[in-house]
């Protein structure tokens, strides 16, 4: 079973986090929630509270992120503000980001998330896309405008009208085509 950390933040976008995790857990994906704030509990920016699965700092080692989350196969940073920022600032956070880079697994962002990617050097050389306004923060990659984009490791969206689509992007890299296509049947997405 293919495994994904979710990192929320105090204002994250509600249906880009939830439509994700829906997606992934339907088509059998292990999501593990993670609250990058002091407890379990994460307000979104439309003031929805979610309880998250875990609590970052509770599994670092000393400030290294990597001992506990780096044995997932993808990471996946819900846009949203001032969640993006918030994640953005977690220095163990982006610790973890580069271990993910570095190891070739699945980084996914969307809608402003992605301006952490650019921030961090990750998108020099690739596409990506983004919400509308974040295209200078695409920094040494190409900003696509598409709904959902992937280049190699990275997969970014473009806001929280994709966010289905990146879900079932997701799934069929995480899990199969086959799988990804029979959930998104189920869910009235592709009919």
């Amino acid at each position: 079973m293919s495994k994904m950390y979710m990192f929320l933040a105090n204002g994250f976008e509600t249906v880009e986090a939830l439509a994700v995790l829906d997606i992934l857990r339907r088509g059998g994906v292990e999501v593990v929630t993670v609250s990058i704030t002091e407890d379990e509990q994460v307000v979104s920016a439309q003031k929805v509270v979610m309880m998250a699965d875990v609590v970052f700092k509770d599994h670092l080692v000393g400030d290294d992120p990597v001992p506990f989350y780096g044995n997932a196969d993808a990471i996946f940073l819900p846009g949203g503000m001032p969640g993006t920022l918030n994640l953005e600032a977690n220095e163990s956070l982006k610790k973890l980001i580069i271990h993910y880079n570095n190891s070739g697994k699945i980084i996914a962002a969307i809608c402003a998330a992605p301006s952490i990617l650019g921030h961090m050097g990750l998108l020099r050389g690739k596409k990506a896309t983004a919400y509308p306004g974040f295209e200078k923060d695409i920094i040494g990659g190409e900003y696509t405008g598409s709904g959902v984009e992937i280049c190699d490791n990275i997969v970014t969206a473009r806001g929280m009208g994709k966010a289905i689509d990146q879900g079932l992007a997701l799934l069929e890299i995480l899990v199969d085509k086959q799988t990804a296509d029979k959930v998104g049947d189920s869910v009235q997405y592709l009919n």
